[in-house]
């Protein structure tokens, strides 16, 4: 078995390649079976082809996206479909947002040792027109918002949370709605519509938890559909959207569990997938059930209910 240390240099704001490394040799130090190897990316999706590359040449293959959400996405991207491929998150981002899934027991992902040690869990995983995610896909101003981030944080004098601030302000500037239509469980949803989000896990941009009860292990999506509404509408929406209050606001919010939700638009969409970008009019969001192994640490409370772990 391989076990394979991705590291994001630009994850949480600083390179961790060194406590990586450090960290890892320390482990390996007692005798632990199995090869290592530390892997810098260079460059977007890097991690996606070094997994594939491994996956090829070994008989198991453990990957550790050290790093923030977009680490543990590339990861994803390159181990979602490879039975010999299981991946783990060991969190050094800033958001860290799917991991949050798990409750108190998410900061036991922060101990590598426990990873190392741990065990493999299927879970489902989402196909975004071909690109794979773990956690959230979305449509709308959140997408807008998110994505535009990274371009307001390259700008002089705006760092951290402030990038954040512009690019909310810009794209509110621009407007909350826009005429999609939605084809969700064999049914159409046709309008203005503000935001639309696709849940395997339950907690993105950085605190939102828009659907509680979500599961990356229960075999389905859940999706909200947010009506068009105002700016001062928003507003007033947003905090209720954030906190997964959907089912107090049925007039302006729907739920609706599946397996695929189908977006169309006459313009160009922005859509986030786990943080990262894609772009299209025509969207399509399915499941795909069990289409990853995820490594855990042993005896996790969040799946006492869930199927028998499997061996990868």
């Amino acid at each position: 078995m391989k076990h394979l240390f991705i590291v994001n240099p630009v994850a949480g704001g600083r390179d961790h390649t060194g406590e990586v490394l450090e960290l890892v040799r320390a482990a390996f130090a007692s005798g632990r079976e199995g090869d290592w190897e530390v892997y810098t990316t260079k460059c977007p999706m890097d991690a996606c082809d070094k997994i594939e590359a491994e996956a090829a040449a070994c008989e198991a293959l453990r990957v550790y996206a050290c790093g923030g959400d977009g680490t543990l996405n590339e990861c994803v991207c390159g181990a979602a479909g490879r039975e010999n491929v299981a991946v783990t998150h060991f969190p050094c981002g800033t958001g860290n947002d799917f991991v949050r899934c798990f409750g108190a027991e998410r900061e036991r992902f922060r101990d590598l040792n426990a990873l190392l040690d741990g065990e493999v869990r299927k879970l489902d995983v989402i196909d975004c027109n071909g690109r794979r995610a773990v956690n959230i896909c979305s449509v709308g101003i959140d997408a807008r918002i998110g994505i535009d981030v990274h371009r307001f944080s390259r700008l002089p004098l705006i760092k951290g949370g402030g990038a954040y601030v512009v690019s909310a302000g810009v794209n509110f500037l621009k407007g909350v709605k826009q005429p999609l239509r939605v084809t969700c469980n064999g049914k159409l949803y046709s309008g203005d519509m503000s935001l639309i989000c696709a849940c395997n896990g339950s907690y993105y941009g950085g605190g939102f938890h828009p659907v509680p009860e979500a599961r990356p292990d229960d075999g389905v999506l859940d999706f909200l559909i947010v009506k068009g509404v105002s700016r001062a509408g928003f507003v007033r929406l947003v905090g209720g959207y954030a906190k997964g209050q959907y089912a107090s606001m049925p007039k302006y919010i729907t739920h609706v569990r599946g397996e695929r939700i189908d977006i169309e638009s006459e313009t160009e969409l922005a859509v986030n997938v786990d943080g990262e970008a894609i772009r299209g009019r025509k969207i399509s969001i399915r499941l795909l059930p069990g289409g990853v192994n995820f490594l855990v640490p042993r005896g996790m409370a969040f799946f006492a209910a869930a199927p028998a772990a499997v061996q990868a």
